[in-house]
């Protein structure tokens, strides 16, 4: 294995490699990025292991398929709901106690570089919101090398039209995405939803640690079934086409907050200020925050607790507290 071959396995065994490429940095930054984990895993955390040149980094987590099954044990859920015509194009709606036309939504996309991670290993924040009055909805969609991001930016379109056409008397859809989740989430702020027949009515957007420059993608060796080139890459990067968007979001009082966490790599924290720094330049109610202690990881796993603080965010934002 080579230098810029990064392992992330958990105590499960299970191997995210292509994640955790771009976590310790993308193109030139990825040495960089993983000197930076080391020194983070050996002063904070002795489940977080990091050498080089041969990297592995071990991580205590919640069983993501444990998480998943809780839910559907305690909640009311409707599962792997067709959105579209295609196979892979399913969601899972999981639903409040008093069930009204009038609950407000946040639809979740989850992350893995594209090219990994499921809707069936992704209900952390169920549990809190939904004992809240908030339906949370997991999508699935297309990942490479089946799925192009051409594909996957319409795939996440068609599930939020679907959410509207399904729900047209709900409180507000706000969109949650992690990682290459937060990515598709942020794409949404470019779309056109006249030629879908509809206008979502979206109130709010949710982004965790994301990727909104897709160009340093292309330097990594992970590249091949993702990102053919330069043009996909510049097309479907939201930072590069954020400032000339024809129109904002939906509800006049949309926000948009991004949050990355403070043991996040380099290459996130640049890329996630930019992104929020573009957003204020362009007038949208965007704010930042870095959530503290917390890795690019920890910041989606913790939405398990009703007291984490990113929790306690995206309830007020939901509920329009101050």
């Amino acid at each position: 294995m080579g230098q810029s071959d990064v392992f992330l396995t958990t105590h499960l065994g299970e191997c995210f490699r292509p994640q955790a490429q771009l976590l310790y940095g993308l193109g030139e930054a990825l040495t960089a990025g993983a000197n930076w984990s080391t020194q983070r895993g050996f002063q904070q955390n002795n489940n977080r292991v990091c050498c080089l040149p041969e990297v592995v980094l071990t991580v205590t987590c919640p069983l993501p398929e444990t998480v998943t099954k809780r839910a559907r044990a305690t909640r009311r859920s409707l599962l792997d709901v067709p959105y579209g015509a295609g196979e892979g194009e399913k969601l899972d709606i999981y639903l409040p106690e008093a069930v009204s036309e009038a609950m407000p939504f946040l639809v979740f996309f989850h992350g893995g570089y594209w090219q990994s991670g499921s809707k069936d290993t992704s209900a952390f924040m169920v549990n809190p919101l939904t004992a809240q009055g908030v339906a949370v909805v997991m999508v699935a969609y297309d990942i490479a090398p089946k799925g192009t991001l051409d594909q996957m930016v319409d795939q996440v379109t068609q599930s939020i039209v679907f959410v509207q056409k399904q729900y047209p008397g709900n409180q507000g859809i706000y969109l949650c995405g992690h990682s290459a989740g937060a990515h598709l989430a942020a794409m949404m702020l470019l779309a056109d939803w006249t030629k879908h027949g509809v206008t979502p009515n979206l109130k709010g957007f949710f982004l965790l640690s994301g990727v909104y420059d897709l160009e340093p993608i292309m330097h990594t060796s992970e590249n091949a079934p993702l990102l053919p080139t330069l043009e996909d890459a510049q097309r479907n990067s939201p930072l590069w086409h954020l400032e000339t968007a024809p129109t904002q979001p939906g509800h006049p009082a949309c926000r948009i907050l991004v949050t990355v966490g403070q043991h996040d790599s380099p290459e996130f924290h640049r890329q996630s200020r930019e992104f929020y720094q573009t957003l204020c330049h362009g007038g949208w109610k965007a704010s930042f925050e870095e959530l503290h202690d917390m890795d690019h990881f920890e910041i989606l796993w913790n939405l398990t607790q009703e007291d984490y603080m990113l929790t306690q965010i995206i309830l007020k934002t939901i509920f329009q507290e101050s």
